[in-house]
């Protein structure tokens, strides 16, 4: 059955599901977040990417920030650019800004393969490739939405409204994506089941400090 609209989830957090189930947890279900350099970057190359103005020109539109979703997967987003292919008939190439460089995993291409199907069901037609364009080496690299890719995304997207839906963040997994994370230090992975909620030790954290007793452990 189609989600309803209120039961709409950001396309971003596939990502961050992808990426690790308890960052995903703790952004959507604790509402936690620290900005670090990769994220930061990350938020000035996608302002740049939605910060310019629509063209057209003979090797087709373009269209930047375009609000899209998907009741069949329930997820919403805000696309960063999609070209509109006259060589393909106008056909829609969503095209997805990274700050980085091509990733061993599948969760940029997840994302991107995402906003096609939104495209796909506000549209009423198939699309058949995006584009993820990686700043760190200045190139766009092509995407093909497979089956396999859409079956992927259709199952990250059930993924993601089960995770949201039981309310239980995950345990820490810990290992070198870790390090990365600019929620490292309000997850504390190293501490296992015994740091419990990362909303609660940051509260108790918080409350400890107010009160002048200093941070607790």
């Amino acid at each position: 059955m189609p989600y309803a609209e209120s039961d709409l989830l950001p396309i971003s957090a596939l990502q961050h599901l992808l990426y690790c189930d308890r960052q995903c947890a703790l952004i959507h279900l604790e509402r936690l977040w620290a900005e670090n350099r990769f994220t930061a970057e990350g938020a000035i190359l996608h302002r740049k990417a939605h910060g310019g103005r629509p063209e057209s020109r003979p090797s087709g539109r373009t269209t930047r920030a375009l609000p899209v979703r998907s009741f069949a997967l329930g997820l919403f987003g805000v696309t960063d650019v999609v070209r509109w292919d006259p060589a393909a008939g106008g056909e829609a190439v969503p095209v997805e800004y990274k700050r980085g460089r091509p990733k061993k995993g599948d969760c940029d291409r997840v994302q991107l393969c995402a906003q096609a199907l939104c495209l796909e069901e506000m549209l009423g037609r198939p699309l058949g490739r995006g584009e993820i364009f990686y700043g760190r080496v200045r190139r766009r690299v092509a995407v093909g939405f497979t089956p396999e890719l859409r079956r992927a995304t259709v199952e990250a997207a059930a993924r993601l409204h089960d995770l949201i839906g039981s309310g239980r963040t995950p345990q820490a997994v810990p290992g070198r994506k870790c390090d990365r994370c600019s929620l490292r230090d309000l997850c504390l992975p190293r501490l296992g089941p015994a740091a419990g909620s990362a909303r609660r030790h940051f509260d108790r954290s918080l409350d400890a400090l107010l009160a002048g007793e200093g941070p607790t452990d």
